[in-house]
């Protein structure tokens, strides 16, 4: 059996863990919003339309925070049009998606919806078709107590009280050659729009936070140097910057997705350094914090692919002007017209999305809100007529309620393996990781409840290894429990028929001894190791 060892001390800490660091992202494709969030003709639809068996499941997860209403989306949407009675509001198309939107979701169901969810909502504005005054508008309709047009037409429209929306994304992508109205060849106009606008949506509300874009994939050929430009035009008036990355393995290379937070950690060391240069530069004392609000670990077959473009992909490689496509209208309670997240490897799939969360909270003192894109279905499985809690389900939950206080430094040492480099499409290409750890490992120490809880992954698709973990140094510590997460079928999947094919169970034989913890873990298996105070 394979050994590994883990070292904790209660002094090394990284920072403290954000309430929002494990939250979701929505947006209007596939079923996420017509069929699981809205469908007025599902028995459990309330009021407004909304399905209550979906935000009563998320509600129990106590998903922290939600990212709304996108995504590519919202950079054609016009919010105004969405408001007010239904049988009033304009239909449009979404050239992002192509699809048509006709609006029974809009700007006051997003946020009530947010609120029957329990988690706070994160939006984002329209600075691509949209204008500088647009996000002032929407900063008075949403937060403004009364008194004013916008703020009025809020309570003519049933919403009395403010939202109290605190943290806005000031555009999605804009430097995304597929963005409608990218700005990727402009990254100093985007600067100081974001600049301007933040400054302008703050006179509006002076409570709120703002988040800047910078290049929302590390593929494309002006990363880092567009987020330099960016930075260096808006770096006084915003309070984070907006981090996008999807991770793709291909399926028959499994190792490759549990390599993927390798590419996270380049991405988010890379996008500090860059903050903290700017900041030298700008004789500034303010230090940038991020928001990882997009982000996936996932099976991609492989396509044909043109190596070495090195992120030089114009618009038309995305099939944007693909003459063959056509505008689909999406019946929520029709869910043949959509496409649905893949459930196959789901047990690998939750270890990949697990392992970027590890990474999230191993950066805690920079990484201030996290938005994990399938994150809602990760919580809560839906068809057309039920919920269910899939494999992803039991981590992202862990995290949500055990990771609170400060990130500790874990000192990990096991064996590593290296994954050759590969090309899933244009845009995708690796290559290659290195000395890949098959021991991921973070911490989370609550002084307030005198707990410790250490996440750990055994990436190791062959072995169960035996880990060493001293904890010598929290003196009069108990092991409380180990609860762990795997399959001996690669194929099983959790259904609503059968829920319960991938669940934690208890691991009775691990030990402590004179802060020595030794425990046996599962090959490809997710463990979590709570110890109390005294």
């Amino acid at each position: 059996m394979k050994k590994s060892s883990l070292a904790l001390h209660p002094s090394y800490r990284v920072g403290s863990i954000s309430p929002r660091l494990f939250g979701a992202f929505l947006e209007p494709i596939g079923s996420m919003v017509n069929g699981s969030m809205y469908n007025p003709k599902h028995p459990f639809a309330d009021e407004q339309g909304l399905r209550r068996d979906f935000y009563e499941a998320l509600r129990e997860t106590r998903l922290p925070a939600v990212r709304l209403p996108g995504g590519n989306f919202v950079s054609g949407w016009q919010w105004k049009d969405s408001i007010g009675p239904k049988e009033k509001r304009k239909a449009h198309l979404d050239p992002a998606w192509f699809q048509f939107i006709p609006n029974d979701v809009g700007h006051d169901e997003y946020l009530q919806w947010a609120e029957k969810a329990g988690a706070e909502a994160i939006y984002t504005v329209n600075l691509a078709t949209g204008t500088m005054q647009d996000a002032m508008d929407c900063v008075e309709y949403t937060n403004f107590t009364g008194g004013t047009y916008w703020s009025d037409l809020r309570k003519q429209n049933g919403r009395e009280a403010p939202y109290g929306v605190k943290i806005w994304c000031l555009g999605n992508e804009m430097d995304g050659p597929w963005q409608v109205g990218s700005m990727e060849k402009n990254p100093r106009g985007y600067g100081i729009l974001a600049h301007e606008t933040s400054k302008a949506m703050k006179w509006i509300d002076p409570t709120i936070e703002t988040m800047a874009c910078v290049s929302s994939s590390p593929f494309l050929n002006h990363y880092p140097d567009w987020d330099r430009e960016v930075l260096e035009e808006c770096y006084s008036t915003v309070d984070y910057i907006s981090l996008h990355h999807y991770h793709s393995a291909p399926p028959d290379l499994p190792r490759a997705l549990m390599a993927g937070y390798l590419a996270y950690e380049d991405y988010i060391r890379t996008e500090i350094a860059l903050c903290d240069y700017i900041r030298t530069k700008l004789r500034s004392k303010k230090t940038m914090m991020l928001a990882l609000d997009e982000y996936a670990s996932m099976f991609r077959p492989r396509s044909e692919a043109h190596l070495g473009l090195g992120g030089r992909q114009n618009p038309e490689m995305f099939g944007l002007f693909n003459p063959e496509r056509t505008y689909v209208r999406h019946d929520p309670d029709d869910w043949s017209t959509r496409r649905n997240p893949p459930s196959d490897h789901e047990m690998l799939q939750a270890l990949g999305l697990a392992g970027t969360m590890l990474v999230m909270l191993r950066h805690a003192d920079r990484i201030r809100i996290g938005c994990a894109t399938g994150g809602l279905a990760a919580l809560c499985r839906t068809d057309r007529e039920h919920v269910w809690k899939g494999a992803s389900y039991w981590p992202f939950t862990q995290l949500i309620r055990l990771a609170k206080g400060d990130s500790l430094q874990c000192e990990v040492t096991c064996e590593t393996y290296d994954v050759p480099g590969y090309a899933i499409d244009d845009m995708n290409q690796y290559g290659g990781f290195t000395g890949v750890e098959t021991i991921q490992a973070a911490a989370a120490l609550n002084e307030p409840e005198e707990e410790l809880s250490v996440f750990v992954i055994n990436a190791d698709p062959e072995e169960d290894q035996e880990l060493t973990m001293d904890l010598r140094a929290f003196e009069n510590w108990q092991l409380k429990e180990h609860t762990e997460l795997f399959s001996d079928d690669p194929e099983a999947q959790n259904t609503f028929s059968h829920p319960d094919r991938i669940m934690p169970r208890k691991n009775a034989d691990t030990t402590m001894d004179h802060g020595i913890v030794t425990a046996v873990l599962k090959k490809e298996s997710w463990n979590v190791l709570r110890f109390r105070k005294g």
